[in-house]
Protein backbone atom coordinates (compact mmCIF):
# COMPACT_ATOMS: atom_id res chain seq x y z
CA UNK A 1 0.00 0.00 0.00
CA UNK A 2 1.37 3.34 -1.16
CA UNK A 3 0.98 6.36 1.28
CA UNK A 4 1.76 9.96 0.39
CA UNK A 5 3.50 12.56 2.97
CA UNK A 6 3.42 16.30 1.72
CA UNK A 7 5.43 19.20 3.25
CA UNK A 8 6.53 22.41 2.39
CA UNK A 9 3.38 24.88 2.71
CA UNK A 10 2.62 28.30 4.04
CA UNK A 11 2.46 31.55 3.95
CA UNK A 12 4.61 33.63 1.39
CA UNK A 13 4.07 37.11 -0.03
CA UNK A 14 3.08 37.51 -3.42
CA UNK A 15 6.42 36.79 -6.00
CA UNK A 16 7.33 34.67 -3.06
CA UNK A 17 8.63 30.85 -3.58
CA UNK A 18 7.98 27.68 -2.53
CA UNK A 19 8.97 24.32 -2.33
CA UNK A 20 6.45 21.05 -1.41
CA UNK A 21 7.87 17.74 -0.88
CA UNK A 22 5.59 14.44 -1.52
CA UNK A 23 6.94 11.52 -0.21
CA UNK A 24 5.44 8.53 -1.46
CA UNK A 25 6.51 4.88 1.03
CA UNK A 26 5.04 1.40 0.89
CA UNK A 27 5.05 -0.44 -2.54
CA UNK A 28 6.78 2.10 -4.66
CA UNK A 29 7.75 0.20 -7.59
CA UNK A 30 4.68 0.45 -9.12
CA UNK A 31 4.03 4.11 -9.29
CA UNK A 32 3.60 5.17 -12.70
CA UNK A 33 2.67 8.51 -12.36
CA UNK A 34 3.35 11.45 -9.46
CA UNK A 35 1.69 14.54 -9.57
CA UNK A 36 0.08 17.88 -8.24
CA UNK A 37 -3.18 19.19 -7.69
CA UNK A 38 -4.66 21.89 -5.65
CA UNK A 39 -8.21 23.18 -4.76
CA UNK A 40 -8.95 26.60 -3.98
CA UNK A 41 -11.21 28.06 -1.81
CA UNK A 42 -14.80 27.51 -4.12
CA UNK A 43 -13.52 25.59 -6.99
CA UNK A 44 -12.57 22.41 -7.85
CA UNK A 45 -9.46 20.53 -7.77
CA UNK A 46 -7.39 21.29 -10.57
CA UNK A 47 -4.18 19.85 -12.48
CA UNK A 48 -0.76 21.98 -11.31
CA UNK A 49 1.71 19.19 -12.79
CA UNK A 50 2.46 15.23 -13.03
CA UNK A 51 5.62 13.85 -13.81
CA UNK A 52 5.91 10.02 -14.80
CA UNK A 53 8.61 7.47 -13.65
CA UNK A 54 10.04 8.15 -16.73
CA UNK A 55 10.65 11.77 -16.21
CA UNK A 56 7.94 13.06 -18.73
CA UNK A 57 6.49 15.82 -17.45
CA UNK A 58 2.89 18.09 -17.62
CA UNK A 59 2.00 21.57 -16.54
CA UNK A 60 -1.43 23.63 -16.26
CA UNK A 61 -1.28 26.52 -18.15
CA UNK A 62 -1.43 28.27 -14.87
CA UNK A 63 1.86 26.98 -13.86
CA UNK A 64 3.61 26.98 -17.04
CA UNK A 65 7.06 29.21 -16.71
CA UNK A 66 7.20 29.35 -12.78
CA UNK A 67 6.31 25.96 -11.82
CA UNK A 68 8.70 22.85 -11.54
CA UNK A 69 7.93 19.17 -10.98
CA UNK A 70 10.72 16.90 -10.32
CA UNK A 71 10.77 13.51 -8.95
CA UNK A 72 13.76 11.29 -6.93
CA UNK A 73 13.40 7.43 -7.09
CA UNK A 74 15.37 5.81 -4.90
CA UNK A 75 17.40 3.16 -6.25
CA UNK A 76 15.49 0.74 -4.10
CA UNK A 77 12.26 1.40 -5.04
CA UNK A 78 12.13 2.27 -0.89
CA UNK A 79 10.50 5.48 -1.42
CA UNK A 80 9.58 7.97 -4.12
CA UNK A 81 9.70 11.48 -3.97
CA UNK A 82 7.79 14.85 -5.22
CA UNK A 83 8.88 18.35 -5.56
CA UNK A 84 7.24 21.31 -6.72
CA UNK A 85 9.33 24.51 -7.10
CA UNK A 86 6.82 27.14 -7.40
CA UNK A 87 8.43 30.30 -8.13
CA UNK A 88 6.94 33.98 -8.80
CA UNK A 89 3.53 32.94 -6.34
CA UNK A 90 0.50 35.12 -6.86
CA UNK A 91 -2.76 34.92 -4.74
CA UNK A 92 -4.20 32.92 -7.49
CA UNK A 93 -1.81 30.44 -6.13
CA UNK A 94 -3.45 30.10 -3.00
CA UNK A 95 -4.77 26.75 -2.41
CA UNK A 96 -4.54 23.52 -0.84
CA UNK A 97 -2.08 21.28 -2.64
CA UNK A 98 -2.44 17.77 -3.53
CA UNK A 99 0.24 14.81 -3.81
CA UNK A 100 -1.12 12.20 -6.36
CA UNK A 101 0.49 8.66 -7.43
CA UNK A 102 -1.41 6.46 -10.15
CA UNK A 103 -0.44 2.83 -9.00
CA UNK A 104 0.13 0.87 -12.15
CA UNK A 105 0.34 -2.95 -9.96
CA UNK A 106 -3.38 -1.43 -8.25
CA UNK A 107 -4.51 1.18 -11.17
CA UNK A 108 -5.45 2.60 -7.67
CA UNK A 109 -5.24 6.90 -7.40
CA UNK A 110 -3.48 7.72 -4.02
CA UNK A 111 -3.62 11.10 -2.71
CA UNK A 112 -1.98 12.89 -0.09
CA UNK A 113 -3.39 14.64 3.02
CA UNK A 114 -2.80 18.24 1.39
CA UNK A 115 -0.45 20.99 2.76
CA UNK A 116 -1.48 24.85 2.90
CA UNK A 117 -0.01 27.23 0.56
CA UNK A 118 -1.66 31.11 1.28
CA UNK A 119 -0.01 33.80 -1.04
CA UNK A 120 -0.64 37.22 0.74
CA UNK A 121 0.69 40.65 1.70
Amino acid sequence: QVQLMESGGGLVQPGGSLRLSCVASGNNFSIKVMGWYRKAPGKQRELVATISRGGTKRYADSGKGRFTISRDNAMDNSKNTSYLQMNNLNPEDTAVYYCHAYVLYDQADIWGQGTHVTVSS
